[in-house]
């Protein structure tokens, strides 16, 4: 599975082949390096955004394991998180004489062609459940009937310009062997979840870093004073943005297991800011630099395409609104 891959993917395999040898850093959320956590997230990302997605969802999938006591992720596996709830019939889970098999098609599966493994959320008939599969994706060039047993991706259904990279089209279950993770609800329910929405942040936080870079270096090849006070702004708000995930690590290690019950306000929060920030960067290097950037250099184009698609990821007013019900009236407190 390793040959002719896209850039993104090749650049998560070799992150994952690396932390599986203990040469590359991936520590768990809570265990008293998360802020190292993040780093590595934002690093990954101020590289490229797409390959910092793969990462993010390997790396949670590690720390979902370890928090729900599944079997732990071994080398030469390469896992994605395939969690997204949009409307409509979705996947199910059926408990058969031989075990749990998934069926359905399951949207926004990132690595989609890259993930040997998944985490994959699906409707039993008790409630949802987490299961880990094995995809059986790469590597596979047999061609298959269309309604045959295993997951297939859906052709045409990531038609994305920002985050094509990051491989994530719809996926199709049929008769899909699968273990269950912990019990009902219990992905949403452990105070990981949060811990991992605010690792997202982080990644976010890497591509405004990205995108920042072209009007740092226009600063500092001569003076002017409107992009001077753009790039002051933008540093400003990247420095807050730090700071605050800063400041999250250090309360997630304080409290890995969310006793005080403070995890889905803190990640709401951190990522609502870390929202704000990407979008003014956006507006602001663009505003600062204009159209040349976006139209001659190609790095810059594609980090500032994938940014303003994954940072998407927050929904905009519906979460300020979670935000606001939380800190106004308890509403699902510590959720």
């Amino acid at each position: 599975m390793h040959d002719a891959l896209p850039p993104p993917a090749e650049a998560f395999v070799r992150y994952a082949d690396a932390l599986a040898a203990g040469k590359a850093d991936g520590p768990l959320p809570g265990g008293g390096r998360t802020a190292a956590r993040f780093d590595t997230l934002a690093g990954l990302a101020r590289e490229d955004l797409c390959a910092a997605r793969l990462a993010e969802g390997h790396l949670d999938a590690v720390a979902i394991l370890a928090e729900l006591e599944g079997e732990p992720v071994r080398p030469g596996e390469y896992w994605g998180v395939w969690a997204a709830e949009p409307p409509g019939s979705g996947l199910t889970a059926t408990r058969t004489a031989d075990g749990w098999v998934l069926d359905g098609v399951k949207p926004y599966c990132s690595g989609a062609h890259t993930c040997t493994h998944a985490l994959v959320t699906a409707l039993a008939d008790d409630g949802r459940r987490l299961f880990a599969v094995r995809t059986g994706i790469p590597g596979d060039v047999r061609p298959a009937p269309a309604d045959g047993p295993g997951c297939r991706p859906v052709p045409g259904t990531w038609q994305a310009v920002g985050m094509a990279g990051s491989d994530s089209p719809d996926v199709r279950f049929t008769a899909v062997p699968a273990t269950p993770v912990g019990g009902v609800e219990a992905y949403l329910r452990r105070p990981g979840f949060h811990h991992g929405g605010v690792g997202v942040a982080a990644c976010w936080y890497g591509g405004a870093q990205a995108v920042a870079r072209v009007l740092f270096e226009r600063a500092g090849r001569r003076a002017d004073p409107f992009t001077d006070a753009h790039a002051g702004a933008v540093d400003l708000r990247l420095h807050t943005a730090g700071t605050a995930l800063a400041r999250a690590a250090e309360e997630i290690d304080a409290d890995p297991r969310d006793k005080a019950g403070t995890a889905g306000l803190r990640a709401l929060r951190v990522r609502a800011l870390l929202a704000e920030v990407c979008a003014e960067v956006l507006d602001r290097v663009g505003r600062a630099t204009g159209a040349g950037p976006l139209c001659h250099d190609e790095r810059h184009a594609r980090a500032a395409a994938d940014l303003a698609v994954y940072v998407r990821q927050h929904h905009a007013d519906r979460d300020l609104a979670a935000l606001g019900a939380l800190v106004c009236r308890g509403d699902g407190a510590g959720r």
